[in-house]
């Protein structure tokens, strides 16, 4: 059976991955022993997609921090200021590209979203100096251990047209000059693949998925012909996903690839043109089980799609596989006892993938599937009669929303007034994102609450002293504008889903968004309403304990979307809209309660944006008119504050004007500001606080290098428009780093007001 998925989860089933690099981190254990958990999670793997039955494991995909960083050290591709010696990339190198250096003062390389997925990878940087050359052995070692432990190993590599499409030019370069260099590693890599006697080696080029330049197009047709040509008695697989070809498919099945692998859970149109186009020497692998969502497979569904391939091209020319890598994927559903039984019934996470793939694989064999694909058929039945899916008063309330209910009563420069009349906020006014420190105390008392440990009563006293604390160090800082910090939140998406009907939650499906980050989603599998406010009593609380505002912290439809596992028989805007509504009276109740700056945070707007220009505007529409859904039931001099960030804005700044937030706070301080040259090329006409700090990364930023900051944003906003805050929340952060950041961004703020007025 030709089976296989693209990549497995690396994080491990009970985030052992996590555990150890932040124990390596703070020099608790040393290097050998995490190379000794990575070495027991990549067996572990492995021996998983052996025991489901796929044909070949994936070698190559686990990462100590991500794969793209892997890329960059495979490639040799480590900038200037990290002093590399040109020999193998050692892990204390490696990770200071990824978190910076506080003793060597060392900024941390850039950090985005992977195409449009809640994954988060290392830009790479590509200057006039950049000099390619081979910098690691990692996927030619793990591909030897597992051939070693007797499996048969399928390495995976990033292709090299998407890293370079997705690294960031600086300094005048140019990232194609360095594609001669990058093709020749590539080559080398692949030819040692090949000696070891892989049968295939997957490269993954899921740019193709997206509206190639002219120049990437050349790119691919130049150094594809010779990866193949590399491979010897080796095949090549040419991976693709996250979305269809459309009219890249032409340059996918001319590449010489020996294999092209298509998700058609994210394309499923695609599959006739790829079958009539694919040359007869090629192979297709049909991407069938979706490695991004929690949902079984309709394998009735996926086993028509296997059945026009295998009638149009023969079944030895098919192979079956996930839609991308199971990185996006929850471990493994055994491990859920907090699920309802039917709920649960409905799901499967990556281990359960790699036997739905192996599944498929059986059936195009003309195995005997007949048990299970009953089973996956009334698991289907059974989701699609249940009655908290479809709730009519929640569709009655939605199909009643009127164009007035998407916009403020007034315009901004009208509510502007309004709002300072009260607020009497000095120049530059200093704020943060929302959260604070989340101590080992807070996440203990959590825990004890949940288990029954800890009585309500006491949990809520303790975290009352939690919010206390907070806003007195907040008024010892000197801050404008106050936040509660948020103690009684374990996650800014599951926190509020816990109180919305139509979520369900898993106690162990965490999926890793980058480094030893994990997110632990909440399942959207019914109609969505809000059955009781969810934040006043903490906000109105926090407000009594100071005369400065207090921001009401909510996070918005789009983000709650978009960082959820969404159900897959509703569409995403008809979704988005039900949470609108949910998050609609939060806001309203939040206003009556007495906190009149609100705080909706939009972290994933941009990511959420499809892959293709031409699919934009539709998307745009629908989310912005979901936050404005949201944000526009108050009077105008209540306050409405949105966080983005991790975003290239250009493409999309009249949408982000036309939310009509009051103030936007975004990632920039990376950057070096450069994301805010959107915003004065469409010259924004709201207020703006651009991130003076990177909150990533544990290094405290210097006053001067605060300064310099404020005094580049002052070039594109004005002062009268220009708000000072971190980059985004300060929750994975310890309270000493935090203070001293801040204490430095008052001071900075202060000396600079000081000039200013």
């Amino acid at each position: 059976m030709n089976t296989h998925v693209l990549g497995f989860p690396r994080i491990g089933a009970n985030r052992e991955l996590k555990r150890a690099l932040e124990s390596y981190w703070r020099r608790e254990i040393s290097e050998t022993e995490l190379t000794a958990v990575a070495d027991a999670l990549k067996m572990e793997n492995w021996r998983t997609q052996s025991q489901a039955g796929l044909a070949w494991v994936t070698t190559g995909d686990f990462s100590f921090y991500d794969h793209i960083l892997d890329t960059i050290a495979l490639v040799g591709a480590v900038p200037e200021r990290f002093g590399w010696n040109g020999e193998s990339v050692d892990l204390d190198t490696y990770f200071r590209m990824a978190r910076g250096d506080v003793k060597r003062n060392l900024s941390a390389m850039e950090m985005t979203k992977w195409f449009d997925a809640n994954y988060h990878y290392i830009v790479p940087e590509i200057t006039p100096r950049t000099a390619l050359r081979r910098g690691s052995s990692k996927v030619v070692t793990e591909t030897r251990q597992a051939i070693n432990a007797g499996y048969e190993a399928k390495p995976v590599l990033v292709g090299p047209v998407t890293f370079l499409s997705v690294a960031k030019e600086f300094d005048g370069a140019n990232r194609w000059d360095c594609l001669e260099a990058l093709t020749a590693i590539y080559c080398e890599v692949i030819r040692e693949l090949a000696d070891l006697g892989c049968e295939w080696i997957q490269v993954d080029e899921p740019i193709l998925a997206t509206d190639l330049s002219e120049a990437a197009t050349a790119a691919f047709e130049t150094c594809w012909p010779r990866l193949t040509q590399a491979a010897g008695s080796a095949r090549v697989m040419l991976s693709t996903y996250f979305g269809p070809l459309n009219e890249n498919l032409g340059l996918a099945t001319e590449s010489g690839a020996h294999a092209l692998h298509v998700d058609l859970v994210r394309g499923p149109d695609q599959l006739d043109a790829v079958l009539n186009q694919a040359p007869s020497g090629m192979t297709v692998s049909l991407g069938l089980v979706d490695g991004r969502n929690i949902w079984k497979t309709d394998l009735a569904r996926a086993a028509k799609a296997l059945e026009r391939a295998r009638d149009q091209i023969g079944a030895d020319r098919v192979l079956v596989g996930s839609s991308c890598s199971l990185l996006h994927s929850p471990v493994d559903l055994t491990n859920e006892t907090l699920l309802a039984d039917e709920l649960k019934n409905w799901m499967a996470f990556a281990v359960q993938k790699c036997d739905e793939v192996a599944v498929l694989g059986r059936w195009l064999a003309g195995g005997d599937v007949t048990v299970d694909m009953e089973a996956n058929a009334s698991a289907i039945a059974s989701r699609r009669a249940h009655a908290e899916v479809v709730r009519p008063e929640v569709r009655e309330r939605a199909a009643a929303v009127t164009p007035d209910m998407l916009s403020r009563q007034s315009p901004y420069p009208q509510r502007a007034a309004a709002q300072k009349a009260w607020l009497k906020l000095p120049l530059l006014p200093t704020t943060t994102i929302g959260s604070f420190p989340q101590t080992t105390e807070i996440r203990q008392m959590r825990l004890k609450t949940k288990k029954g440990d800890v009585d309500p009563a006491a949990y809520e006293a303790f975290i009352q002293a939690e919010i206390q604390s907070v806003v007195d160090k907040q008024e010892a800082l000197g801050l404008d504008v106050l936040v509660h910090g948020e103690p009684e939140r374990n996650d800014m998406v599951e926190y509020f889903g816990q109180q919305l009907d139509g979520f369900c939650f898993t106690r162990n499906g965490w999926v890793q968004s980058y480094g030893s980050r994990c997110v632990k989603p909440p399942i959207i599998y019914g109609d969505v309403s809000r059955p009781r406010p969810m934040t006043v009593e903490w906000s109105r609380y926090a407000q009594s304990l100071t005369k400065k505002p207090m921001k009401g912290m909510l996070t918005g439809p789009v983000t709650i979307l978009c960082w959820s596992f969404v159900r897959d028989d509703l569409s995403r805007a008809e979704v988005c809209q039900q949470i609108a509504l949910a998050i609609r009276d939060e806001v309203q109740d939040l206003e009556t309660a007495g906190i009149r700056v609100i705080q909706i945070d939009e972290a994933a707007l941009r990511e959420g944006l499809p892959l293709r220009r031409a699919d934009h505007a539709a998307y745009l529409r629908w989310a912005v008119d979901s936050f404005r859904l949201t944000a526009s039931g108050v009077e105008d001099a209540t306050q409405i504050h949105t966080h983005m960030c991790y975003s290239e804005f250009n493409a999309i700044i009249k949408w982000i004007a036309d939310m009509d937030a009051d103030v936007i706070s975004i990632e920039s301080s990376r950057s070096k500001m450069e994301l805010l040259d959107a915003f004065r090329q469409f010259d924004y006409p709201n207020e703006i606080g651009p991130g003076v700090y990177d909150i990533h990364s544990p290094r405290v930023p210097s006053k001067d290098e605060v300064l310099e900051l404020l005094q580049l944003a002052l070039k594109d906003v004005p002062k009268e428009r220009l708000w000072v805050n971190p980059d985004c929340g300060l929750k994975t952060r310890a309270w000493p780093e935090t203070i001293a950041s801040l204490e430095n961004m008052v001071s900075a703020t202060l000396a600079l007001r000081a000039k200013l007025e």
